[in-house]
């Protein structure tokens, strides 16, 4: 990582989504699990990296 990175959670429905921006290629990047989780409605971790597997 950088030093021209920025570390942010994000919401999405009320959900934390982990995400961090590079300023080097200007974008943002998301923790998949966390964007998973989201739509699968699933709040429990390891049945997220279950689906996710």
């Amino acid at each position: 990582m950088s030093y021209n990175t920025k570390i942010s959670i994000r919401f999405f429905d009320d959900r934390e989504v982990r995400a961090i921006w590079d300023e080097d290629k200007a974008k943002w990047w998301f923790s998949t699990l966390d964007i998973v989780s989201v739509l699968t409605d699933q709040d429990d971790y390891n049945k997220t990296r279950n689906y996710w597997k």
